[in-house]
């Protein structure tokens, strides 16, 4: 094997450990500026169908609950006890698509679900938020939405595109949800990720330090082999 085949190598792993480091001092960024969002406390912006939206961003939305075609998410545990995310369509207006509202964590009681425990008024409301997303799954088997003929209807981590194949209609890109201390709600308690940017940071330390150890162990072997000749 040629004498420079093992130092090619060296040097592409320390150009990956380099890229690493900087893919996670990004992440750590954009988990730092969703921090700071979430933080952000500045009133609610009217939501208008097509409109432009960050994550966390505070909104302000009117329109009527399909208290008819509601979604129970399965399988969200909270404080060790397991229970459903209500997901609830909101209308913001005539041929626009659909808000779903996630209007918080119900526990799960017995076989039966109490419908009444879920239900809502049929005149217009004004719901108050921050932009979300559905909860994912690391992995999933069979589908996310069983068809069924009476609602609501079980989810297991379906995605906005398959939540709008269920309803028969287009959904808004993002999921609102809905403010602690709005009416209509459930239990919520909205955080960002569990993973904060200090961990990103600490990983991008790790790679940096690897691709530095690496790049001066083949500095060092490449002046010791330049001794010896």
């Amino acid at each position: 094997m040629p004498d420079w085949v093992p130092f090619a190598v060296g040097a592409l792993l320390v150009i990956q450990f380099a890229g690493l480091g900087v893919w996670q001092i990004s992440r750590g960024l954009e988990k730092q500026a969703d921090r700071d969002a979430f933080r952000d406390q500045h009133s609610a912006a009217g939501f208008t169908s097509g409109m432009e939206v960050r994550p966390y961003q505070r909104l302000r939305a009117t329109g009527r609950f399909d208290a008819a075609r509601q979604f129970l998410l399965d399988n969200i545990m909270l404080n060790s006890r397991y229970g459903h995310y209500v997901l609830t369509p909101l209308s913001v207006g005539d041929g626009e698509p659909l808000l779903i509202v996630n209007r918080g964590w119900i526990e799960r009681a017995g076989r039966d679900f109490d419908t009444q425990s879920i239900a809502l008024p049929e005149s217009r409301v004004t719901v108050r938020g921050r932009v979300g997303s559905l909860p994912r799954a690391g992995y999933r088997m069979g589908e996310a939405i069983l068809p069924a003929a009476t609602w609501p209807q079980h989810a297991a981590f379906p995605t906005l595109d398959e939540i709008a194949a269920s309803l028969g209609q287009e959904v808004q890109p993002f999921v609102l949800l809905m403010d602690p201390d709005d009416d209509h709600g459930l239990l919520r308690h909205w955080v960002p990720e569990v993973m904060g940017p200090g961990r990103h940071f600490g990983y991008a330390f790790q790679w940096f330090a690897m691709g530095a150890v690496l790049a001066a162990m083949l500095v060092w072997n490449f002046r010791r082999r330049g001794l010896r000749r």
